[in-house]
């Protein structure tokens, strides 16, 4: 005797509960072991010696991606020591900061922690949309009163340093980059920390100065309007300071888009000592899937693998992948009982709604498999391995649509082959620019185009066979029906 209908119900809703709530508490347990495992990392820079200089980096919290930021931090600190910087690295950190973060970046790393409170930031009302994240970045004029140091460089957290950087501290009172044509960037600049000059800065920001954008570059250019009529830096062999105010060459801040135009630097303004990632936040070095979208993303990665290493993802990697093959498993041994579930329904109650919402859950389910997996990847994760939980991850959501809706695995699956060939094409090593390699992933999009509009014809095709056959699918429990169809296979 079969189940009532109303505990076949239930018991499906069950199950979904159960999936639910193992992907909650997978998620959990993996972002908890990410950031205990980050925490104690064996340290590898230097002690927290007092030099005459120092690097400086902020640290605030209230974004979306306040540990990802962490991380960054972390690796840019450590790779200066990697160069021999002969400095002190200083981050001007929150009160809000978390006190285990603290407690690596000073026993772990070496650093000095500054724990300051946030500035209140008057212009937050010109901030809009997305750039409210930038609220907190007046922190940076902390740097001025860090006075136990002759001279301090300010860096954000989305550089890497190709070489030591150490006759920055022989430049004046300020000196920055042109990235702008008008404008200089804030993403690394010099400066002799006063209180004096601290003061006079909060007193601005009192009176309401004129701000372009309402974050810290606005405001520092509104301080130093003259710079571009600066002379150019060049250090003194002899090692001396220089007095007053100096543009910076673009090889302090290498804007990572110039690269992507040759494949390779071109910047003859030396020295090409730092690289700077002023992109859209999604597309910051460190996120898996920069690579091979901005190919320099793995250049951040290789620092990360030589200074940190990636044992805080390596439990959170295990849980997604055991995760997958429970997902796979389990929908291949419940098909049978998944498809009766899914298309059983009286003939005499069938209709065009009911079909149209049936062929619509399975597209809506279909985006989900290429969807959810990547929102559950750690997002700092080296790429080659966030791309391959990725494509396992889609590959095992996919198989649970195909089970459920009994579609065609090719069909279903075409977006996922055409995935791993345009990372392929991608990433292919041999392009001599970047306009040739921007040209073949149009014409390789190009191409694909009509297969996956052919995939998508075949599903539906398929879904509406299935459901044309929908009166031979007996209800959970009860026994089939023979019909003279039947009988002749």
């Amino acid at each position: 005797m079969g189940w009532p209908p109303a505990a076949e119900r239930l018991l499906a809703a069950a199950a979904v509960a159960v999936l639910c709530l193992f992907l909650a508490s997978a998620s959990a347990t993996a972002q908890e072991h990410r950031q205990r495992a980050l925490a104690v990392q064996p340290s590898q820079g230097q002690g927290r010696h007092h030099h005459r200089h120092a690097y400086a980096a902020m640290m605030y919290m209230g974004t979306p991606r306040d540990y990802e930021f962490y991380v960054a931090v972390r690796v840019m600190m450590r790779s200066l020591a990697t160069v021999g910087a002969d400095a002190d690295r200083v981050v001007i950190a929150s009160s809000d900061v978390p006190r285990d973060w603290v407690h690596a970046m000073r026993e772990e790393d070496g650093m000095r922690v500054v724990v300051v409170e946030n500035l209140k930031n008057p212009y937050e009302g010109n901030l809009g949309g997305m750039n409210r994240r930038f609220k907190l970045t007046l922190n940076k004029l902390y740097a001025w009163s860090l006075v136990d140091y002759e001279r301090v460089v300010m860096i954000d957290s989305d550089n890497i340093f190709l070489q030591n950087t150490d006759e920055l501290f022989q430049c004046g009172q300020f000196c920055a980059v042109f990235i702008n044509p008008c404008y200089f960037h804030t993403g690394l600049f010099v400066l002799q920390p006063s209180m004096d000059v601290f003061k006079g800065m909060l007193h601005d920001l009192e009176i309401g100065r004129d701000n372009s954008d309402g974050a810290d570059q606005g405001f520092l250019v509104g301080c130093f309007p003259d710079l571009l009529d600066k002379p150019l830096f060049h250090p003194p062999e002899n090692g001396t300071k220089l007095n007053g105010t100096y543009r910076l060459p673009l090889g302090y801040q290498m804007d990572a888009s110039y690269y992507y135009l040759k494949l390779h630097w071109h910047v003859p303004c030396g020295p090409n000592s730092v690289i700077t990632f002023p992109s859209a936040p999604w597309f910051k070095p460190w996120y898996w899937w920069s690579w091979p979208i901005l190919p320099l993303g793995l250049s951040w990665h290789k620092q990360r693998w030589n200074d940190l290493g990636y044992a805080a993802e390596i439990p959170s990697v295990l849980i997604e992948v055991l995760m997958y093959i429970v997902i796979i498993t389990i929908t291949r041994l419940a098909r049978p009982q998944m498809t009766k579930l899914c298309y059983y329904r009286r003939p005499e109650k069938q209709s065009v709604l009911v079909q149209g919402l049936i062929k619509l859950a399975a597209f809506v389910a279909m985006v989900a498999a290429y969807t959810i997996p990547f929102f559950v990847i750690p997002c700092t994760v080296h790429p080659f391995m966030g791309w391959f939980l990725y494509l396992f991850g889609v590959l095992a959501f996919s198989s649970a649509v195909i089970n459920a809706f009994l579609l065609p695995p090719l069909a279903v699956l075409t977006a996922w082959l055409g995935m791993v060939g345009m990372l392929l094409v991608m990433a292919f090593p041999w392009y001599h620019d970047g306009i040739q390699r921007i040209l073949v992933v149009v014409a390789y999009a190009f191409c694909s185009a009509p297969f996956l509009w052919a995939s998508l014809v075949r599903v539906m095709d398929s879904l509406q066979t299935m459901l044309e056959r929908d009166p031979f699918f007996p209800r959970l429990g009860e026994q089939a029906q023979e019909t003279e169809f039947s009988k002749l296979y």
